[in-house]
């Protein structure tokens, strides 16, 4: 009997305690606006972005209510790492490489010419020194950034004309952010960034000649190839494309470690997501374009590849002596990249290489 009025009497103690802590649950929600660079409902960057925003609110089970601006709801596209560094708004899904001219260091934390794929990107932010460099150049903008996407090795590009030497891209008027755009300014091409939402208007007026956007899956649905016939495949200036969540830092430090967990464990998940979504996705569409729309499918020469590493080199050197911090950022990157290039070439390489000559692909 003595048991059972203690088992009755310790349910009955967790009901009030239930009772009592769900408007205490309700006094902590928090709301948090997140701004996008991408469009509303775009296929792959656009959705991702919207998943993620819903899966925090959804995780969290409330507690952090999620309110998703897509690019030109709340601000421009390019105006979100300024909204969100002021306060207005408490998070930005992007990619941090647009911000580069306010500091260069932001370009690793995206992509940059010959740099780290998805895995080797993920290894250097989660299990080395990327996430501490970021979290050190994110402090001094007021910003904390979690990886949230990547989109795998993006297209070479679209082109008005066959680039088969060098001298092809001299005049080029092209679309083309980060160090990316560095490399190409330096081997003649007129760059601009554009946010995704004007890149398709501006290669049909004329406006540009060329473009970079991301890969098969987020082009097709872009129509580019209406304004452009000649793809490219691989080229060297995203060959990872990871993605952020870039969070106002003040707001960051009011929240609980749990919630805190929740919004790296969204991010985190998001981060894989997009990835493989873009790896199922990616060869249908380049198979609709080739066969439905004519696309000419080209890969850039040796030639090429060669001036596109030789300005490379330039653009790092110029990065490095920005600043400290941009030292120090390109100092680790390209040692963690020559580590883990040289574990992936004897091994996940050599067995892609070997398994796709014995399949036929």
């Amino acid at each position: 009997m003595e048991r059972r009025q203690f088992l009755k009497g310790a349910a009955l103690g967790g009901v009030a305690a239930s009772t009592l802590a769900a408007p205490a649950i309700a006094q902590e929600r928090k709301e948090m606006i997140i701004v996008s660079t991408w469009p509303r409902d775009f296929p792959g960057l656009g959705t991702s972005a919207q998943r993620l925003a819903e899966r925090i609110t959804q995780l969290t089970e409330g507690r952090i209510v999620t309110q998703y601006f897509a690019a030109g709801e709340r601000v421009g596209a390019f105006d979100s790492f300024d909204e969100v560094a002021s306060g207005n708004a408490q998070a930005y899904i992007g990619a941090d490489y647009y911000w580069t001219g306010k500091h260069p260091g932001w370009a690793y934390f995206t992509s940059v010419p010959f740099g780290m794929t998805n895995t080797e990107w993920n290894a250097w932010i989660k299990y080395k020194n990327g996430q501490a460099l970021w979290d050190e150049l994110g402090g001094e903008f007021g910003l904390k950034c979690l990886p949230c996407g990547a989109t795998g090795t993006q297209a070479g590009g679209w082109f008005n004309k066959l680039i088969e030497t060098p001298d092809d891209l001299r005049g080029l008027k092209m679309r083309i952010p980060g160090l990316g755009g560095s490399v190409m300014s330096k081997l003649g091409v007129s760059t601009v960034s554009l946010p995704g939402g004007q890149i398709y208007e501006n290669l049909v007026s004329g406006a540009i000649e060329a473009t970079e956007w991301v890969g098969p899956y987020n082009d097709y649905f872009m129509k580019l190839y209406e304004a452009a016939k000649y793809y490219y495949t691989g080229g060297m200036h995203e060959p990872g494309g990871g993605l952020s969540l870039g969070m106002n830092a003040s707001w960051w430090g009011t929240l609980s470690d749990w919630e805190k967990a929740m919004i790296t464990a969204c991010a985190y998940e998001e981060l894989g997501n997009q990835a493989e979504e873009a790896i199922a996705n990616n060869g249908a569409y380049l198979t609709r374009m080739v066969n439905d729309h004519g696309v000419q499918v080209e890969s850039f020469s040796d030639e090429v590849w060669d001036s596109f590493g030789e300005a490379s080199e330039e653009v790092f050197d110029e990065t490095a002596d920005h600043s400290p911090l941009a030292k120090k950022i390109n100092d680790d990157f390209q040692a963690a990249l020559r580590e883990e290039g040289t574990f992936m070439k004897n091994f996940e390489i050599t067995f892609v290489n070997q398994r796709n000559r014995v399949l036929g692909l």
